[in-house]
C-alpha cells in the first residue's frame, strides 16, 4: 500500500499587497508639466549638436533654426520644470551643491549652462553682435546636446517606479533616438530642403533607434513591459511608432517636395511629445498596481 500522502486543504494566496493598496507612492510629478519637460529638453539638446554640425559644414539656415529651437526649447523646457516645482527658487536651490551620484542634481548643471548657452547662441545669431562668441556659445551647446538628450532617462530609471527602473538600460536609447527625430523634425519645418540631407539622415537613425528601443520596452522587461503596451501609455506609444515611421517615410522626399518635408516634421515633433506622454504614463501606471512591485520580487526570490 502507497504511504498517505498529504495535500494542503487551501490553494496558496496570491499576494499582492494590504487591501490592492499600492506599494509604491505615485510619481508626485506633474502633468503636462514634466511630460514636456522631457520633450522640449531633447528637442532643444539634439537641435543644439545639429546646429553645431551645420555651422561647421556651411550650412548657415540650418545653423540659425537649430540655434533658435534649443534656446526657444530649453528656456520652455525650464518653465515647465520651475511651473512643476511650484517656485522659481526651488529651480536655484537645486544648483546650490553639485553631488555626482545624484542624477537630479548632473540634470539641474546640465540643464542650466546649456540654457545659458543656448540663449547667448540664438541672441547672437538674431542680432548679428559678438557672432564669434555666439559661434562658440553654440558650440559648447552642441557639446552638451547629448547630456540633454538622455539625462532625463537616466532621471527616470533612477526612481523606485518599476517601468521606469526596470527600463534604465533602455530609457536612454529611446529618449535619445526620439530627441534625434524631434531635433530633425524641427529643422525639416523651419529649413530649406537645400540643406536638409544630414537632417534627413539624422532623422532616420533617431527613428531605428527610438523603435528598437520602444519594442524592447514593451517586450524585453518582463512584467514591467506591461504598462507600455497597455491602457494609456499603450495607446501612446502605438501612436508614436506610427508617427515615427511615417516620419521617416515622409523624409526620404523631403528634398524633392517640400510639403513631405513639412508632414515628416510634424510627424517626427507628434511622434516625439507622444513617446515623453506615454513613457510618463507607463510609470505611473507600475507604481498604482502592487502586482509590478510583489511579482518580480517573488520571481528574484525563486531565482
Amino acid at each position: 500500500m502507497s504511504p498517505r500522502r498529504e495535500r494542503a486543504m487551501v490553494e496558496p494566496a496570491e499576494f499582492r499587497s494590504y487591501y490592492g493598496r499600492p506599494i509604491l507612492k505615485e510619481p508626485a510629478w506633474k502633468q503636462p508639466d514634466v511630460p514636456l519637460y522631457l520633450f522640449l529638453g531633447g528637442a532643444a539638446g539634439a537641435s543644439a549638436s545639429i546646429a553645431a554640425l551645420a555651422d561647421v559644414t556651411g550650412r548657415p539656415e540650418l545653423a540659425r533654426a537649430g540655434r533658435l529651437v534649443a534656446s526657444g526649447g530649453s528656456i520652455a523646457s525650464v518653465a515647465a520644470l520651475i511651473h512643476d516645482l511650484g517656485k522659481p527658487t526651488r529651480f536655484l536651490h537645486m544648483l546650490r551643491v553639485l553631488k555626482p551620484t545624484s542624477p537630479l542634481s548632473v540634470g539641474s548643471w546640465i540643464l542650466s549652462p546649456f540654457s545659458g548657452l543656448a540663449a547667448v547662441a540664438a541672441a547672437s545669431e538674431l542680432s548679428g553682435i559678438l557672432p564669434g562668441a555666439g559661434r562658440l556659445a553654440g558650440a559648447a551647446a552642441g557639446l552638451l546636446g547629448p547630456a540633454m538628450c538622455t539625462y532625463t532617462a537616466v532621471l527616470l530609471s533612477d526612481t523606485a517606479t518599476p517601468s521606469w527602473h526596470e527600463a534604465y538600460g533602455t530609457l536612454p536609447i529611446l529618449f535619445a533616438g526620439s530627441a534625434l527625430t524631434s531635433g530633425a523634425g524641427a529643422a525639416l519645418l523651419l529649413v530649406p530642403s537645400v540643406e536638409t540631407g544630414p537632417v534627413v539622415r539624422a532623422g532616420l537613425i533617431g527613428a531605428a533607434a527610438e523603435l528598437a528601443a520602444a519594442r524592447h520596452a514593451e517586450t524585453g522587461l518582463g512584467l514591467a513591459s506591461e504598462p507600455y503596451r497597455t491602457g494609456r501609455a499603450g495607446k501612446l506609444l502605438k501612436a508614436a511608432r506610427a508617427l515615427t515611421a511615417a516620419g521617416a517615410g515622409l523624409s526620404l522626399v523631403a528634398r524633392r517636395n517640400r510639403a513631405a518635408g513639412a508632414a515628416a516634421g510634424v510627424a517626427y515633433l507628434a511622434a516625439g511629445l507622444c513617446t515623453r506622454f506615454g513613457v510618463y504614463a507607463a510609470g505611473v501606471e507600475s507604481a498604482r498596481d502592487p502586482k509590478y512591485v510583489v511579482v518580480p520580487q517573488r520571481e528574484r526570490l525563486r531565482r
